[in-house]
């Protein structure tokens, strides 16, 4: 039995999954918002401690798509993957933008609420409530999170437009994990198609807004000098728009456009598919 399926297949599954969670009520945006939050924030500590303990960066890449993969694999609301896959819905004109806007307004809200809710209890873990430091992670984490905010400051609008282009190229990569789980019919196909694309996106330090809803306020819970207008002005704000930018224009755009133009809306016969993308194995 073929696993995968054709590039056709895949970008009417986009447009069929952007219209179905621009049709879930504002609870289940906010549960499964939450949960994906949480998820993340998993991936990214566990990240980071792996980094740490090997010296070796590229280990912390390697091992942060395990909460991506989740995510995908439970069909969570992540605001990143949305911004890439509700914009071609209203496009097909299978949901409206208003509807689009308020699934992101709501997911937003709701991968905010699970990334401070775990950012507060791995602080209290981190820090046996409070009476400790945090130890190595805790001075990474809240390097880390000056690193994302007022490292920026010092160059003013460049700075600002520095981290807008990092999380343009951030959403390319991990809007294309979106996809690329949704290439697979498989369980183990669905994991490492996502695998490979939030790996890079990671290894190279881009700006997710998401992300950052935890590493900035665990960085501020552990004494970073940052504020609250440092956090959103230099990272959440232009982070957040970088992140739609690149999701809808570097891969939901292209591929609807090359893949569903001018009403190529059917799935493609085994013959044709076979003609089209060569023998299945």
């Amino acid at each position: 039995m073929n696993d995968s399926l054709s590039p056709v297949e895949i970008v009417q599954a986009m447009v069929d999954l952007g219209a179905a969670k621009a049709a879930h009520g504002a609870t289940d945006l906010l549960i499964r918002g939450i949960f994906a939050g949480a998820l993340l924030a998993f991936g990214t500590s566990l990240a980071l401690q792996g980094a740490l303990q090997t010296n070796v960066p590229l280990v912390g890449a390697l091992i942060f798509p395990a909460g991506f993969a989740m995510i995908v694999v439970l069909g969570l609301e992540l605001l990143t993957g949305n911004f890439g896959l509700v914009p071609l819905a209203v496009l097909a004109r299978r949901t409206t933008a208003a509807s689009m806007l308020a699934n992101w307004i709501w997911v937003f809200v709701g991968n905010m609420l699970g990334a401070l809710l775990f950012a507060m209890l791995f602080y209290l873990v981190l820090t046996d409530v409070g009476n400790a430091g945090g130890g190595a992670l805790g001075d990474h984490i809240r390097a880390l999170a000056e690193s994302k905010t007022i490292a920026y400051a010092p160059y003013g609008y460049a700075g600002l437009a520095t981290g807008f282009v990092k999380a343009m190229l951030c959403n390319w990569m991990v809007c294309l994990g979106v996809v690329m789980g949704m290439s697979s019919r498989s369980l183990p196909g669905k994991i490492i198609g996502c695998w490979l694309p939030i790996f890079a996106f990671f290894a190279l330090g881009f700006e997710h807004c998401v992300v950052n809803m935890f590493v900035i306020p665990m960085g501020m819970m552990l004494g970073a000098k940052i504020s609250f207008t440092d956090w959103w002005y230099w990272n959440q704000i232009p982070v957040t728009f970088g992140n739609i930018v690149g999701g809808f224009l570097f891969t939901g755009l292209p591929l609807y456009w090359t893949y569903r133009r001018r009403g190529n809306t059917s799935v493609p016969t085994p013959a044709v598919r076979t003609a089209a993308y060569g023998p299945t194995v």
